[in-house]
């Protein structure tokens, strides 16, 4: 088994494992929201204390430098992938082709 195919052997790992956690994440509020038990049982939560306002500053956040070193980092990643499979394809075709 060559390389190639340990690469596509990955890559369709890591598809599966995302989907099924995203199907898994999709699935959980649904899911949370079914087990509630019924008001005045006794598993019930208590009552929530009344609201109060809440003021909030905001002093922080991610600077835009930060987010454009991550915009650049994963432009770099995905073109590097592109040409690595690219001349994969490229290599296979040429070995494929009858002399």
């Amino acid at each position: 088994m060559n390389h190639i195919h340990r690469i596509h052997r990955a890559i369709r790992l890591l598809t599966v494992l995302a989907s099924a956690l995203l199907a898994s994440g999709a699935a959980t509020p649904a899911l949370a929201a079914s087990l509630r038990p019924p008001p005045g049982s006794l598993q019930s939560p208590p009552a929530p204390p009344p609201a109060t306002r809440i003021h909030t500053v905001v002093a922080g956040g991610m600077p835009g430098w930060q987010i454009t070193l991550i915009a650049v980092g994963a432009a770099l990643a995905a073109a590097s992938v592109a040409v690595i499979l690219d001349r994969a394809r490229a290599t296979r075709r040429a070995a494929v082709r009858p002399a």
